[in-house]
Formats: structure tokens, C-alpha cells, sequence
């Protein structure tokens, strides 16, 4: 189902999956180009939540997909203010999937939890980001142009602490829980992987039932 939420900045579109009572679990994609690449993952993992009974939601945020709002207008307060008004619109207990950088955004959200899969901080974040732009040669950032504010942003910008942190099998960094796959985020391409998927949605149905106890 598509619904639409309005935050300071005007109104942006949201994917619904799932129960219409219940928890709700709200997906935060990572910025920038990886969004790109794991957005069908994302709308897999919600879908599978929903065949498990956990309501899943997936916002446009400022500068993503469909939003009018160009990139390099885009402030870390924009896209965790976006984020915390797509909470409140789905009027009940709601927790986060953060993937990648979209774990940055979660921050000033009412929630019942935060999940996180293979988190990267602000400073990681930006690091990448110069790659990108080093590696095309441009002003750019891999196609997407990005505010000096947001990248200024970026070195303070850290993942909230009382989190589930899951991480891919060959990623060495602390986790709470670990599953086997490729990330999909840094593959030239979108792609999708529905083992994957089934397995991210095992854990999070798992651990939202528990929160809510």
C-alpha cells in the first residue's frame, strides 16, 4: 500500500507491508548511492516481516528516491526529522531498520527499538563519499551532488547506542548476531538476495516480539 507522511519540509511517500495493528518496523536505506542498491533488498526483508506478521513501512526521506528534494539541499537533521515524523504517522509501537548509513538516521525517533544491520558511522560514511568522489574525478559524489553542511555534519554523526547490531558472517566488527551473505551495497548494481532476506526477517520478527514481550 502507498501512504504519504508530512514532516517539516513537506510531504514525502511511504510503502506500507503487512497487519494493519500491531508493531510496525520503519526501514531507514542508506544515503546516496547505496540506496539505490538496496532498496528492492529492503521492500524483500519488509515483505517477508509481513508473511511473519510484523507490519512493515518503507519512507521516501529528503533526497531519496522520489522526494522533490534535491540532494544537495539535504541536512543529517532533515533526513532524522523525516524519519521520526514517518514514526509518529503510523500511529502505533514502531521500530527501526537501519541498514548501512540509514542506522545515522534513527536518532531522534520515538521507537520501541532500533535494529541495525552492518551499521557505518558518520566518519565512515564520509570517507566513503571522497572515495567516490576521487574515484569519478568530479565535484560529485558517485552521480549525487552533497551540501558542505551535511558532509561537515558527518564527523560527529554517530549510531545510538541501545541498538541490535547484525552483521554479515565475514564482517569481524562487534555484533549481537551474525548471518551469512554478500553485501549487497557495494555490488555495481541493485540486487536482490531472498535467503538473505528471510534470514534478516527470522531475526528481526524474532527480537521485535520480544521487545514488545
Amino acid at each position: 500500500m502507498i501512504d504519504h507522511y508530512d514532516w517539516a519540509g513537506g510531504g514525502e511517500a511511504m510503502l506500507r507491508f503487512g497487519p494493519d495493528i500491531g508493531p510496525v518496523v520503519i526501514a531507514a536505506l542508506p544515503l546516496f548511492e547505496e540506496a539505490n542498491r538496496t532498496r528492492a533488498f529492503a521492500m524483500t526483508i519488509l515483505r517477508a516481516l509481513a508473511e511473519r506478521g510484523i507490519a512493515g513501512a518503507l519512507p521516501d526521506l529528503p533526497g531519496q528516491s522520489e522526494s522533490l528534494v534535491p540532494t544537495d539541499a539535504v541536512r543529517l537533521a532533515h533526513l532524522r526529522d523525516a524519519f521520526a515524523a514517518a514514526a509518529r504517522h503510523t500511529g502505533r509501537t514502531a521500530y527501526a531498520l537501519g541498514i548501512r548509513s540509514g542506522a545515522l538516521l534513527d536518532a531522534t525517533a520515538m521507537l520501541g527499538g532500533r535494529w541495525h544491520l552492518a551499521p557505518s558511522t558518520g566518519p565512515e560514511l564520509l570517507r566513503e563519499l571522497e572515495r567516490l568522489r576521487q574515484a569519478g574525478g568530479g565535484a560529485d559524489y558517485g552521480g549525487n551532488s552533497v551540501s558542505p553542511v551535511l558532509l561537515g555534519e558527518l564527523p560527529a554523526a554517530g549510531v545510538a547506542a541501545q541498538s541490535r547490531t547484525v552483521r554479515l558472517e565475514n564482517d569481524a566488527r562487534p555484533a549481537d548476531h551474525r548471518v551469512p551473505g554478500a553485501p549487497l551495497w557495494r555490488r555495481a548494481e541493485p540486487d536482490n538476495d531472498p535467503a538473505l532476506a528471510a534470514a534478516l526477517a527470522d531475526d528481526l520478527a524474532a527480537w521485535v516480539r520480544a521487545c514488545e514481550g
